[in-house]
C-alpha cells in the first residue's frame, strides 16, 4: 500500500466529526492539505508508539491533539524523578506510577476522542508481530539497539512504515523506514555497534529539550503519511545538532543485499535481538549485561562491599565514571579513586594486580566492561559493584543522591 493510500478509504468514509470535533480541529479543517477528508483520515488512523518516555511524550501528546483516532502505547516502566527533565507527558505527581497510566491520563485530557490502548509488557520477538498488526504506523521511541532492530524487522515483515527517531546528548536523528518504498533500518545499519561502544542516555545524558524536537519531527512524519501529503522522509536521514542549531540530511539507498528487505532475504522471521546485538533490551531481560560471549564478571553487592569495608579489608574502589558524574555523588569518603573508563588502560600503572579491586560506575554496565578489560591485562582480584553507586545510595547511604 502506497503512503498516499495508507489509510483504508472505506474506514475514512465511515468517519464522522461531531460539532465539538469540528471546532476542536478547525485550524486543520481550514487548511486545504487537511480539510474534512484529511481530518477523517487522522481519525481513522491507528499509531503504535514504542516507549512512553522522552520521544514518546511529545509524540503521544501531539498525535492526540492532531486527532489520531487510535493510539497504542508499549511500555512497562514506572515514572522516576530522572524522567521528569524530558518526559513531559509525566509530572511530579506521577512519580512511582506506571508510565502507561500517566500517559493515558494526559492523552485523554488533551483529547477525549482518542482511543488509547496500553500494553504494559516488554516488546519481544514473541509479541511484536501481534502487537504491531492492528496499527497503520509504528513509531520507534526506544533507546536501545535490540528493540530498534526488532521494531524494524517486524515492520518489514508486516509491510508497515517505521517512523524512527534517536537522541543522545545534543544530537538527534529521524527518518521513515518503509521497505515497500525505500530502505529499512538494516539498510543503513547492517550490524549493531560493539557492546559498550555507544553509551546510553542514562550513561551519557541527553538535553531535556532534544526529545521534544525529534519527537515533534516524528509526529509530523506520521501525520504526513496518514494524510498522504508532502514528501515523507523515506530514503532520507535527518541529523540534528542542537549545540550548533544545524540540520543536515543524508540520502539513503535500499541495500540490494539487505538481509530482510531485499528480494532474497535471509531473515524471514524474528530472531533473538539481544543475542544479535550483544546487549540487553530491557531492564528485566533474561540477557545478562555482565556475562556475554562466555566471559564472567565477578560481582559484589553493596551490602557485601560494606561488610568487607566494615571488617577492615583492604579494597581498592575504582570509580570509572566521568568527572562531572563524580561531582554528583562519589565514595571518596571510603577511599574511592576516579579513573574515567576511557583512561583506565593508559593508567594501568596506578593499579596493583596484587590488591583486590572493586570497580564501580553509575549502574554497573561500564564497570563490568572495565572488569573484562582488566582481566585481559592479567588482573585477577576483581569485583564489579552490582548496581553501581545508585544501588549503593539506595541500599547503604540514602543521603547520597541518585541520578
Amino acid at each position: 500500500m502506497s503512503s498516499k493510500t495508507l489509510i483504508d478509504p472505506a474506514a475514512v468514509a465511515e468517519m464522522e466529526l461531531s460539532h465539538e470535533e469540528v471546532q476542536r480541529y478547525s485550524r486543520h479543517l481550514i487548511m486545504p492539505e487537511v480539510g474534512m477528508e484529511g481530518q477523517k483520515k487522522l481519525k481513522a488512523a491507528s499509531v503504535l508508539l514504542i516507549g512512553a518516555g522522552g520521544l514518546g511524550s511529545p509524540l503521544a501528546m501531539y498525535l492526540a491533539a492532531a486527532g489520531i483516532g487510535r493510539i497504542g502505547l508499549v511500555d512497562y516502566d514506572v515514572v522516576d524523578y530522572t524522567n521528569l527533565q524530558r518526559q513531559i507527558i509525566h509530572g511530579t505527581k506521577d512519580v512511582g506510577r506506571p508510565k502507561l497510566d500517566s500517559a493515558k491520563d494526559r492523552i485523554l485530557d488533551i483529547n477525549p476522542h482518542v482511543q488509547v490502548d496500553t500494553y504494559e509488557v516488554p516488546l519481544t520477538s514473541d509479541n511484536a508481530l501481534e502487537l504491531f498488526a492492528p496499527y497503520d504506523i509504528i513509531i520507534d521511541g526506544t533507546d536501545n539497539f535490540p528493540t530498534r532492530y526488532l521494531t524494524n524487522d517486524a515492520c518489514v515483515l508486516l509491510g508497515k512504515p517505521n517512523v524512527y527517531g534517536s537522541i543522545f546528548r545534543f544530537e538527534g536523528q529521524a527518518s521513515v523506514f518503509y521497505a515497500k518504498e525505500g530502505p529499512c533500518y538494516r539498510c543503513l545499519f547492517p550490524e549493531p555497534p560493539p557492546p559498550g561502544l555507544v553509551p546510553s542516555c542514562a550513561e551519557g545524558g541527553v538535553l531535556g529539550i532534544l526529545p521534544g524536537t525529534i519527537g515533534a519531527i516524528q509526529a509530523t512524519e506520521a501525520v504526513k503519511l496518514i494524510l498522504g501529503v508532502g514528501e515523507p522522509m523515506i530514503g532520507r536521514l535527518l541529523l540534528y545538532d542542537a549545540l550548533n542549531m544545524e540540520f543536515d540530511q543524508v540520502n539513503l539507498r535500499k541495500n540490494p543485499n539487505c538481509p530482510i528487505c531485499s528480494e532474497h532475504p535471509t531473515i524471514t522471521e524474528l530472531i533473538d535481538y539481544e543475542q544479535f546485538c550483544g546487549m540487553p533490551a530491557h531492564d528485566n531481560s533474561h540477557f545478562s549485561a555482565v556475562e556475554t560471549s562466555g566471559d564472567h564478571v565477578p560481582e559484589m553487592t553493596p551490602a557485601q562491599l560494606k561488610a568487607r569495608l566494615d571488617a577492615g579489608d583492604n579494597l581498592y574502589i575504582l570509580d570509572v565514571r566521568e568527572p562531572h558524574e563524580w561531582d554528583i555523588s562519589n565514595l571518596s569518603h571510603l577511599g574511592a579513586h576516579l579513573i574515567p573508563k576511557g583512561q583506565v588502560v593508559n593508567r594501568l600503572n596506578e593499579l596493583d594486580t596484587a590488591q583486590e579491586i572493586v570497580v564501580q560506575c553509575r549502574s554497573g554496565a561500564r564497570s563490568a566492561d572495565i572488569v573484562r578489560e582488566l582481566q585481559k591485562h592479567g588482573f585477577k582480584k576483581l569485583w564489579n559493584l552490582d548496581g553501581g553507586i545508585n544501588r549503593w545510595a539506595k541500599e547503604i547511604e540514602p543521603e547520597l543522591p541518585t541520578y
